[in-house]
């Protein structure tokens, strides 16, 4: 049995990015939190499985290339080999439940160009 609050791990960039609150043995929890104009650089996991609840605000997701915009309530699943971009390009702050499954101790991340996006303000 493991206990923890949110409140006790930190997001990786300061006050936003992904923060885990467990790692293993069999399954990776956190969340994630963009502000107002950020994104997290697209990348895929060749691996694990990795699945996004989202939990505040409105975010755009480029899976494989496609856009998928998301609101509360919304869940992503992205599986081995799906790109993920997230850019948050509206005036709230975005914050989801993030799972990765299985759980593994070397890196998984390969970092990918971003996809070409048009912006909102454009």
């Amino acid at each position: 049995m493991k206990k923890v609050h949110e409140n006790e791990f930190d997001y990786r960039f300061g006050d936003n990015g992904p923060k885990y609150l467990t790692k293993g043995p069999n399954v990776d929890l956190g969340v994630v939190v963009l502000k107002p104009g950020q994104d997290f650089q697209n990348h895929y996991h060749t691996v694990c499985e990795e699945i996004f609840y989202i939990l505040e605000g409105q975010i755009d997701f480029y899976i494989n290339g496609n856009k998928v915009p998301t609101i509360p309530g919304d869940m992503i699943q992205c599986r081995p080999g799906d790109a993920h971009y997230l850019i948050n390009q509206t005036d709230k702050t975005f914050k989801a439940l993030f799972i990765k499954s299985p759980h593994i101790l070397e890196r998984d991340v390969v970092n990918i160009k971003n996809p070409e996006i048009k912006l909102r303000s454009e």
